[in-house]
């Protein structure tokens, strides 16, 4: 995958600039339209729980939003990659943290940069502000000074507090090394263990291997300066409890010889292949140095293929990632309201996620990585953080270890509850994007757009690019517009730029051409019109994806969608099984994706047409592992008494005759179909009571259109489409002047739809 450094400069400063700036925001979450409403969240209303919290304190996790509030706090003195770039300079970053909290386990936080090096004065203020908070992640802060930090915190404080640089990577690693050593069947007192890195977080992984049950004596460390040894005199407090009394080792090299475990939290390439070469059967290396590992890792596994390696990236197996641990155990800790994070709760932490590595892998998960099973192994020893059963693993497993180690102030009494409460607070909306984004970079495809005459266009195409969703990026137009808008935005993309116009492409548009005529000289169509046609965009980029020169076509952005999928039909056509085509919008929502049809092509279906799409957007569905839950919407509920409810009625009648198996019913109104809980207490008989529906089919277009268009005027809810089903091959046509978000997303559908035709 590729990056211009100052592409990505430049991205990432628009991205944290566009209005509202940073990442984060407020939201009330109490109703505030009416003065009532006011009179309540203010005066003279909010004086009756400032009372009940008055005389009892508990009842501030009852009334106020500190029970599910965390501050990232730091002072910036020791940021990733980055150093001590201060407080102010630190705030992106957490920030960062923050949304991570949010769309992982729907945990509120304030960040909080203290301009305070201090550690002293640094405590003082973080006890004066924590009564806001229901806990308290302290992040970038500098050894040795984190250390007494946390350690004060936690001792003077009664909420939860966790210094993640330190606790974070201890306790993903520790998952990750039980798992490895396992699958090598050793035993983990026997083990020889070698850390290179002698920082908070290296200090705190190998304090955490001890609690695992690797023996001290059998545990080396190096820091900058050489092995800490009980002879030197420059090792603070930390590092003397890793000090050791060997006289036969001088450096890394030789204390690696015959190790069974590398531990790098260091810098980059410090493991060389000779050193490696000398370690123990079955080696195991965690080479966490970011972005450049200790070792890189096809270079370790082709020098030993015994060896199991974890790394702190994304693009290679195991990768070592905090986000499998902080959003859960924060989550488990404010969900019985305890008063600290002690040890049992991160073991806890650590057996929950070694645990979950071993189970059988969820399709969805397969789907993600491209894999056709993903099994515990060598290339995973540590669950993927796309796996959504984090949340019901670790979470419960850190609420049980706080209640059975006393520090529980509300026990949770039904695990069951809690754990469908649990999947209620993850953030769906984003986590949909993130995973089809995922599963597109594990397989790029080559795709041709034909608006390559368009800024927006060329901005999606660069970012795709550079994301590595799309391998061979084609588009179609003026060479000389589409070098001009490059040069003139400044942007750096690699493409190839085809215009069908030039004499140099004659003989590929002659040879298309032939290939239309052939198959349309009955329908009307000469040869001259053909190579007219040929001339267009839309039916040179739809001829390239038909001949295998490309794998999808991407269009629309410039003419009206019935303009731009004409040329789709003629060239590319329906697939063989396939009466109509029909268009589905993907709408990303907090309560899930939810998939609506047809909103773009048939005017007013039929009820064997309305059937035949919503079989054809239920296999889409079943292909992102979600299985479909149909509802045939119609403006009355279960009422056949005019034309279009009658057409839905007949239409739900022989879907549950010929699909028994399939979750569909109607008619239903679109409140209905939404609402569950309306539903079952009116339509008890209802199909999809206890379902939520989650395929929306319009009874025609003009309703799904109008639906579709009025939410995406909105604004607040990220789509993705029209996804064209029916296609022979992958066209897909976007709506007129779509955003770039839009046309990447759209971009990216293609991808994975390409993906699946090849598979």
């Amino acid at each position: 995958m590729r990056k211009n450094i100052n592409s990505l400069r430049e991205e990432s400063l628009n991205y944290h600039s566009q209005f509202p700036s940073g990442k984060i925001q407020i939201s009330p979450t109490k109703k505030y339209s009416s003065q009532r409403d006011l009179s309540l969240a203010y005066s003279p209303g909010v004086a009756e729980p400032c009372k009940e919290i008055a005389r009892s304190s508990r009842e501030v996790y009852k009334y106020t939003s500190k029970g599910n509030l965390v501050a990232v706090i730091t002072n910036g003195s020791a940021v990733l990659g980055l150093g001590n770039i201060g407080a102010l300079a630190s705030k992106p970053v957490m920030e960062g943290k923050a949304l991570l909290f949010k769309i992982f386990s729907g945990i509120d936080v304030f960040d909080i940069e203290i301009d305070e090096s201090d550690p002293e004065k640094f405590i003082d203020v973080v006890k004066a502000i924590a009564p806001t908070f229901g806990g308290i992640n302290l992040e970038d802060i500098k050894a040795p000074e984190a250390f007494e930090i946390e350690r004060r915190l936690k001792s003077e404080l009664n909420i939860p507090v966790m210094h993640d640089d330190q606790h974070g990577t201890a306790i993903i690693s520790g998952a990750a090394l039980l798992n490895a050593i396992t699958y090598v069947g050793k035993h983990i007192q026997d083990i020889k263990m070698v850390v290179s890195g002698a920082g908070a977080a290296a200090i705190s992984c190998t304090r955490t291997y001890k609690q695992l049950g690797v023996k001290p004596e059998n545990i080396l460390m190096f820091d900058s300066k050489g092995l800490l040894h009980v002879s030197r005199t420059d090792l603070n407090q930390e590092k003397k409890e890793f000090s050791v009394n060997t006289s036969w080792i001088q450096n890394l090299e030789e204390a690696i010889k015959n190790a069974d475990v590398f531990i790098g939290l260091s810098i980059g390439g410090i493991l060389t292949p000779e050193m490696l070469k000398t370690m123990a059967k079955d080696p195991i290396v965690f080479a966490m140095a970011n972005p450049d590992p200790e070792i890189d890792y096809n270079l370790a596994v082709k020098i030993r293929p015994d060896v199991i390696v974890a790394t702190g990236r994304s693009d290679y197996p195991n990768q070592v990632n905090n986000v499998l641990g902080f959003p859960y155990i924060f989550r488990g800790a404010l969900d019985v309201q305890a008063c600290m994070i002690n040890d049992e709760m991160k073991l806890a932490a650590v057996h929950a996620i070694a645990s979950l590595a071993k189970e059988p892998v969820p399709e969805q998960v397969n789907i993600v990585y491209n894999k056709k099973n993903i099994f515990f192994g060598k290339e995973y020893i540590i669950p993927k953080p796309f796996d959504n059963r984090l949340i019901t693993r670790v979470a419960p497993a850190v609420a049980k270890a706080a209640m059975d180690s006393g520090v529980a102030r509300n026990p949770i009494l039904d695990w069951k509850i809690y754990q469908e409460k649990l999947l209620d607070r993850m953030g769906y909306e984003s986590k949909m994007l993130r995973m089809i984004q995922n599963r597109a970079r594990t397989n790029p495809k080559k795709i041709v757009f034909c608006n390559g005459e368009e800024y927006d266009v060329l901005k999606s195409v660069q970012i795709l690019s550079e994301e590595g969703i799309v391998s061979i990026p084609i588009v179609l137009g003026n060479e000389d517009r589409i070098k001009r808008l490059i040069h003139e935005n400044n942007l750096d993309v690699e493409l190839i730029i085809i215009d069908p116009e030039k004499e140099e492409n004659r003989e590929k548009l002659e040879y298309y051409a032939n290939i239309l005529w052939k198959r349309r000289n009955r329908k009307g169509l000469t040869l001259y019109d053909a190579k007219i046609r040929m001339r267009t965009n839309d039916h040179f980029g739809a001829m390239m994806v038909d001949q295998g020169e490309a794998d999808a076509v991407i269009t629309g952005y410039s003419r009206s969608f019935s303009l731009s999928l004409r040329p789709m039909l003629e060239v590319i056509g329906r697939a063989d099984s396939v009466h109509k085509t029909a268009g589905m919008m993907i709408l990303l929502t907090k309560r899930g994706p939810l998939f609506l049809a047809d909103t773009a092509v048939i005017p007013n279906p039929t009820s064997e047409e309305l059937a035949r799409i919503a079989l054809m957007a239920a296999h889409v569905v079943k292909g992102f592992d979600i299985v479909p839950h149909i509802a045939m919407l119609s403006f009355q509920n279960f009422s056949s008494n005019s034309k279009t409810s009658s057409k839905v009625s007949q239409t739900v009648a022989f879907l549950h005759k010929k699909y028994p198996d399939l979750i569909v019913d109607g008619e239903l109104q679109p409140d209905f179909a939404l609402n569950e809980f309306l539903l079952a207490s009116k339509f008890p008989f209802s199909k999809l009571v206890k379902k939520r529906a989650n395929i929306f089919i319009f009874p025609n277009l003009e309703s799904g259109n109008l639906t579709y268009k009025f939410i995406r005027g909105l604004g607040n809810i990220q789509t993705i489409g029209p996804v064209m089903l029916g296609m022979r091959k992958p066209a897909h046509v976007m709506q007129m002047q779509s955003n770039i978000e839009e046309i990447v997303n759209l971009s990216t559908l293609s991808v994975i739809d390409a993906q699946i035709r090849k598979n």
